[in-house]
């Protein structure tokens, strides 16, 4: 029998059986309101969790914390997450102010503070405001429904939530997997300024749950650029507490390639959220490279074009310039013979074979006028495929970051 994987209207990482969330507006970001700013997600039972943490040699003091606990031991039953202040170049009081939170949320929902862990995102160099964030966590009631509300805490500028989950039927097995996430500036391939939360009641080996996260992570999020840069902060979790009762997911069975599927779809529908939400933007654009010789060329490919601001700034000009696709191809590291070479913008192809194609630039300019943007090159050497999303550069890019701090 075929497995089945269906999206769930609303869904979001409480959708799994066991998971509570709940979120307040403490005040981090200097304004009460709505402004949700402090989170926590909970598992009733302890959770094999995996983790991907940020490629910065400047790691923030969560992100700290984060490696040793899970380096440590894979049981987490908690996240404790902020935005507004990323606890990161904060020094010893800033590692000291992470573990704090942690113990925090753990005496709030009665777990041990070992078994909690935290992540922070927002402006770098600032101290956390302790005492907001203590009386923050007081005021937090955690419900199977808190994702939607954590999804909103941990935004910094983000413009939308972004949310997503699955009920996965396979045989007598029926599971969910649910996530949220953050992330509109300071987003790049190989992790970004991102937090990540993913979670699911089926029970999955811990050495196989390391590997579905980073397969997950490689056709997802390491595959977004917004602006080249990479935050101190990030943080990719993915928690797995077993309570759909069926027997752990092991490495190399059918039921594990089904897992993995679900998974993957979960990561992409977040990740493509997060490039169409980059700052500033008005476009999703999707680069797709196809006929590399092998995988490695392909991802750089697809990253090297999706990330070009040349070509982020001729997609939002609707300037059918595709030279910026070939110039950015050019210097990727990719093998390629420009002889063999076809370049498509949206269905209308520009290049077949190495040889221009007379095409009509007025059509092309209203395929670019669209929301989202495709651009797929065919490299006709070999058999691999990537797919890369990011968006268009606007001026409200440089408005936004030219005053994040006042």
């Amino acid at each position: 029998m075929e497995a089945e994987i269906e999206f769930i209207e609303g869904g979001t990482v409480t959708s799994p059986q066991g998971f509570h969330a709940g979120a307040t507006a403490a005040g981090i970001k200097g304004s009460a309101g709505d402004r949700l700013d402090l989170g926590v997600l909970f598992s009733q039972e302890p959770c094999v969790t995996a983790g991907l943490l940020t490629s910065n040699s400047i790691k923030s003091a969560p992100v700290l914390l984060c490696q040793e606990r899970l380096r440590e031991s894979h049981r987490v039953m908690a996240v404790v997450a902020n935005s507004g202040c990323a606890n990161a170049s904060t020094g010893d009081r800033g590692l000291a102010d992470a573990a704090e939170m942690a113990s925090l949320a753990a005496n709030g929902i009665g777990v041990e503070a070992e078994d909690v862990l935290v992540a922070s995102t927002g402006v770098i160099g600032r101290l956390l405001p302790m005492e907001r964030i203590k009386d923050g966590l007081n005021s937090i009631s955690l419900s199977d429904d808190g994702g939607h509300e954590l999804a909103r805490a941990i935004m910094t500028t983000d413009t939308f939530p972004k949310e997503a989950a699955v009920v996965v039927r396979d045989g007598d097995t029926r599971y969910t997997i649910g996530g949220v996430a953050k992330g509109s500036g300071m987003i790049h391939p190989n992790m970004a300024t991102l937090l990540c939360f993913l979670t699911t009641d089926t029970a999955v080996d811990p050495s196989f749950l390391d590997l579905a996260l980073r397969r997950a992570a490689g056709v997802s999020f390491n595959m977004v650029s917004i602006d080249g840069d990479t935050s101190p902060s990030d943080t990719l979790l993915l928690m797995a507490n077993g309570m759909a009762g069926n027997a752990p997911l092991l490495e190399g069975t059918r039921s594990a390639g089904v897992f993995q599927e679900a998974l993957d779809r979960v990561c992409i529908r977040l990740a493509k959220s997060i490039a169409r939400d980059g700052e500033g933007a008005t476009k999703l654009i999707e680069v797709t490279v196809n006929g590399a010789v092998n995988q490695a060329d392909a991802v750089a490919a697809a990253r090297t074009i999706v990330s070009s601001p040349l070509l982020k700034s001729a997609v939002y000009g609707c300037d059918p310039n595709w030279g910026r696709v070939v110039a950015a191809l050019g210097r990727s590291g990719a093998k390629i013979e420009e002889a063999t070479l076809d370049v498509y913008i949206g269905d209308t192809m520009v290049l077949k074979a190495g040889t221009p194609q007379p095409f009509n630039e007025a059509g092309v300019v209203q395929i670019l006028k669209h929301s989202e943007v495709t651009i797929t090159v065919n490299l006709n050497l070999g058999p691999a495929s990537a797919t890369a999303w990011g968006c268009d550069l606007t001026e409200e890019y440089v408005l936004i970051n030219s005053k994040y701090t006042t």
